[in-house]
């Protein structure tokens, strides 16, 4: 029997599915070329100006359920006050499913995501640390973004 996280058959039918609607399309390609890999919502926010942040977080939770984004959240402990604590970065799966179709390119969305003017705000939220799968917070670019 195959994992529940593996994605291949039928699953690999959803996520494509799930993956092209425009939205999330362009909420999967801003994850994959954000500078940590893991955008908070707020940086969503502001890289798909025509969504509203709840709109968002429903892609959101569409593309958790079909395991292509997991969320990382900051221990409370360790959140500041006004900034985000939850960032969403790309499954291990999808990166292969997406590999092996030829689909949002790391290197092709990090080159388009550079090229987005960003005002100091945005620049302040894509230089805070994202937690570590353990729920440290790192620098480390495999982190998820925060809302």
């Amino acid at each position: 029997m195959r994992p529940p996280t593996e994605l291949d058959g039928d699953d690999t039918w959803h996520v494509l599915q799930v993956v092209t609607e425009e939205s999330r399309a362009n909420i999967v390609a801003d994850v994959v070329g954000h500078p940590k890999g893991a955008p908070s919502v707020d940086e969503l926010a502001r890289t798909n100006p025509s969504l509203q942040k709840d709109t968002i977080r429903g892609h959101l939770s569409v593309l958790k359920n079909a395991n292509v984004v997991e969320e990382r959240v900051v221990p409370v402990g360790q959140r500041t006050r006004g900034y985000p604590y939850k960032f969403y970065q790309l499954t291990d799966d999808a990166r292969e499913l997406f590999d092996r179709n030829g689909l949002f390119p790391e290197d092709s969305w990090t080159r388009q995501y550079d090229r987005l003017e960003k005002d100091p705000e945005l620049r302040e939220l894509e230089a805070m640390p994202r937690p570590d799968p353990g729920g440290e917070p790192s620098d480390r670019s495999e982190g998820a973004s925060a809302d």
